[in-house]
C-alpha cells in the first residue's frame, strides 16, 4: 500500500511539471481512481513534450516509437524502468482501457514533429479526436464505465475545444521558436507570416470554433433524451473544460 501511494505521489508530481491543467484535475478525481488518471495524463503529456526535446524529427519518430512498441507489446528493456509506463500499463490493465485509441494517439502526435500546416478544419478534428478527445473519453472511462460508453460524442465536442483554445494559447510560444503558429488554416495561407490582421481573424475564428464545440459538448452532456443525463461529477472530473472555458 505504501509503495502504490509513493508511486502515485511520484506520477502526480511529475504531472503537476508536465500538465498543471490534467493535474490539478486529477486532484479533483476520487482517491481511488487519482493514480490511473495521473497516469493516462501523463502519458499524454510525454507524447505532447517530445518536439520540444528533440532537435530533428527523427528521434522524435524513435520516441513516440517507443511507447507504440510498449502499448503492442514489444516495448524495450524492462518496464519497470520507467514508472511513467509500469503505470500506464497498471491502468489499462485495471480499467480494461482500449489499446487502439492509445496507440492511435501516438501516432497522431507525429504532426507535431514537422513544421507542416493543418490541411483543413476537418483534419485538425480528426487530429483533436485523436489526441485531446480520445484522452477524455479514456479518463471518462476511468471515472464510470458505463456513462462514458453514452457519451463518447460528448467527449468528442470537448477534446475540439480543449484542442482548438490549446492551440491559441501556444502562439505566442510556437511564434517564438520560429514554428508554424496555428495548427488551422481556415482556407487561407499558415499564419506563419507574422502579419496581425491574419493572425487576429484566424485567433476569432479559431475562438469560435472551439467555442462551439465546447457548446455542443455542453449540450450532449446535459442532454435528458433516450441516452439519460451524464452524472455531474463525469462532467467535472473527467472533460477538464474549466480552463477553455475561461480561455475562451
Amino acid at each position: 500500500m505504501a509503495d502504490r501511494t509513493d508511486n502515485e505521489e511520484m506520477l502526480l508530481a511529475e504531472l503537476r511539471e508536465a500538465d498543471r491543467d490534467r493535474y490539478l484535475a486529477a486532484l479533483l478525481s476520487p482517491a481511488g481512481k487519482r493514480g490511473a488518471l495521473a497516469a493516462l495524463y501523463l502519458f499524454s503529456a510525454e507524447l505532447a513534450r517530445v518536439r520540444e526535446r528533440v532537435s530533428e524529427p527523427l528521434p522524435g519518430e524513435v520516441r513516440l516509437q517507443y511507447w507504440r512498441d510498449l502499448l503492442e507489446g514489444s516495448g524495450h528493456g524492462s518496464t519497470e524502468a520507467n514508472p511513467s509506463a509500469a503505470a500506464l500499463l497498471q491502468t489499462i490493465d485495471r480499467f480494461r482501457l482500449p489499446l487502439d485509441p492509445l496507440i492511435r494517439m501516438t501516432e497522431a502526435r507525429i504532426f507535431d514533429l514537422y513544421d507542416d500546416p493543418m490541411g483543413t478544419i476537418s483534419d485538425f478534428e480528426g487530429y483533436a479526436g485523436e489526441t485531446a478527445s480520445a484522452l477524455i473519453q479514456l479518463a471518462s472511462l476511468v471515472l464510470d464505465a458505463d456513462a462514458a460508453r453514452r457519451f463518447a460524442n460528448a467527449a468528442g465536442h470537448a477534446g475540439v475545444a480543449q484542442a482548438v483554445a490549446g492551440t491559441l494559447l501556444l502562439l505566442p510560444r510556437h511564434r517564438a521558436a520560429g514554428r508554424c503558429s496555428s495548427r488551422l488554416k481556415f482556407s487561407r495561407p499558415p499564419v506563419w507570416s507574422g502579419r496581425a490582421s491574419l493572425l487576429g481573424t484566424t485567433r476569432r475564428e479559431s475562438a469560435t470554433r472551439s467555442g462551439l464545440s465546447l457548446h455542443s459538448g455542453d449540450l450532449i452532456c446535459r442532454s435528458s433524451g433516450p441516452m439519460g443525463r451524464l452524472p455531474n461529477r463525469f462532467c467535472r472530473r473527467s472533460c477538464q473544460c474549466q480552463p477553455v472555458r475561461a480561455f475562451l
